[in-house]
């Protein structure tokens, strides 16, 4: 158990500075996305093999299905996520992005058919005052629609990703997490080859950040949340989980000096709060 929370905790500071590391390299968001899925799934992959695990996904075709469109939805979502890194800032991109798990609350009565409460339902409500700070104070301060638009469509396909990762039960591990993030890079390819035919350049002094991405960030960090969740307690998962966005918000302070007005503060508190307290409450009425 101490060995599953240290992994966990591991992976969610190393998935707090995507953001950070991402910043330092000199390219449009969507070839990030592509070095990024591309360079973790060929580890996770390789791991998976040295390990001598063996592929068992193919004696579930629906499941397999909803794997494959979670696995597009979480290649969509990160290219939406990075094109607001660098249009609203890591902080509150992060915590646009982080909305994600709370639309799927929101809509599992209808998909899941899970009782919707009043305290969740007050959570939900908290969340939305949030985002409406936050994202209202990025508008008042020069943020463009399009890095609204993305950083919201960002946290809808993270839902998506949520929602069909979860029809895919039968299919889990890393297993799982090699598959889906190979599914991602399928298709941020499409898209790149579809938008500059997959010709690029990089500079020399970019291959640092991009390997720290995609090998230790992506790689080793998917490696790490896949294979310790499946050894703690639900709940401690989904609290401890939020320390993901909470530590994106910090290190954009410290190391990249954005700041945060009063009210984009006090909505990121409530958005994490809202969803903390909506996630608790969802625990224990499933308890």
């Amino acid at each position: 158990m101490k060995s599953a929370y240290c992994k966990y905790i591991s992976a969610l500071l190393l998935f707090g500075t995507n953001g950070i590391v991402a910043s330092k390299i000199a390219l449009p968001s969507y070839t990030i996305v592509f070095l990024r899925t591309l360079i973790g799934s060929l580890l996770l992959f390789s791991i998976f093999i040295l390990t001598r695990n063996s592929f068992t996904f193919y004696k579930y075709p629906k499941q397999s299905f909803c794997l494959a469109i979670s696995g597009i939805a979480m290649g969509l979502s990160w290219m939406f996520l990075y094109e607001a890194y660098s249009n609203l800032g890591v902080g509150i991109a992060s915590l646009a992005y982080y909305c994600g798990p709370v639309i799927v609350m929101a809509l599992s009565p209808l998909l899941f058919r899970e009782r919707m409460t009043w305290g969740k339902t007050a959570g939900f409500l908290v969340v939305l005052i949030g985002i409406f700070l936050v994202n209202g104070q990025a508008a008042a301060h020069g943020a463009t629609k399009w890095g609204v638009f993305c950083g919201a469509m960002s946290a809808v396909m993270y839902a998506f990703m949520v929602i069909f990762n979860m029809k895919s039960s039968p299919i889990a591990g890393l297993q799982n997490s090699s598959l889906q993030l190979g599914v991602s890079f399928l298709t941020v390819a499409v898209f790149v080859c579809l938008k500059q035919n997959v010709s690029f350049y990089v500079e020399p002094s970019d291959w640092y950040p991009i390997m720290i991405l995609g090998l230790l960030n992506t790689g080793i960090g998917c490696y790490l949340y896949f294979s310790s969740i499946g050894e703690l307690p639900v709940q401690t998962v989904a609290v401890c989980g939020y320390l993901e966005p909470l530590s994106a918000v910090a290190f954009s302070v410290i190391f990249l000096h954005e700041a945060m007005t009063p009210i984009q503060m006090a909505g990121g508190v409530m958005i994490i709060g809202g969803a903390m307290i909506s996630e608790r409450l969802k625990n224990k009425a499933t308890a």
